[in-house]
């Protein structure tokens, strides 16, 4: 289970200083989602969770295990951001393989590791191609493969599918459900669209004034 216990964390260059409180739990197999506006302190969740800030106080917990000391490149958490940073003048099989190391080179276990996640994902005939070429639902499911191909156990999107078609949208929507449960990972979604949360997520929380507040359980189980 993940678990964030009264994490807080203040901006403190603004003013007057905004002071955010994070509490909630997700366990393996589950979507969270959280739910507001922009500027209420959804995305400050991720960074603080992927280590890229700091919490005046609190824990973060995996399996009982603290997280909140270990730097961001130790976490195991993978992040897929609105723009999902792919390098448009490499095929799909090198953005994958990209991910592990910072680089297109990989062991053979882990080419065809690579190989066999496009292929779950119904990209076997895009492999080699480049990713300027793919569709924008066929772009966000190589940004998938490569955060399963790096194989950690957290999985934190920060409204990836804005921009998409509907159709597009509720593909990779039900993607990710069916990901976060056969993988069994951790999954919080960040996003404005209660309809996101309708479909895919168990757990509701939504931020109100700076602090986060669980909605209700979806009952999706």
């Amino acid at each position: 289970m993940l678990q964030v216990e009264n994490l807080t964390y203040t901006y403190r260059e603004d003013k007057p200083s905004k002071l955010y409180r994070y509490s909630l739990r997700v366990e393996a197999g589950e979507v969270a989602g959280i739910l507001g506006p922009s500027g209420s302190g959804k995305s400050t969740l991720l960074d603080l969770l992927s280590g890229f800030l700091t919490p005046d106080a609190g824990a973060i917990l995996l399996d009982d295990t603290p997280l909140s000391a270990l730097p961001p490149e130790q976490r195991p958490v993978s992040i897929l951001f609105q723009s999902h940073n792919l390098f448009e003048h490499l095929t799909a099989l090198e953005n994958v393989l990209i991910g592990l190391h910072g680089n297109t080179r990989g062991t053979s276990e882990e080419m065809a590791r690579a190989r066999a996640i496009l292929t779950s994902m119904h990209l076997e005939s895009c492999v080699d191609t480049p990713v300027s070429r793919l569709s924008g639902g066929q772009q966000q499911r190589v940004a998938l493969a490569r955060v399963l191909l790096r194989n950690r156990p957290v999985l934190l999107l920060d409204e990836p599918f804005t921009g998409l078609d509907p159709a597009t949208r509720i593909e990779m929507l039900r993607l990710v459900r069916t990901l976060t449960t056969d993988h069994r990972l951790h999954t919080i979604m960040v996003t404005h669209d209660q309809t996101d949360c309708d479909a895919i997520a168990d757990r509701v929380y939504r931020m109100v004034e700076g602090k986060l507040i669980p909605e209700h359980p979806n009952n999706r189980r």
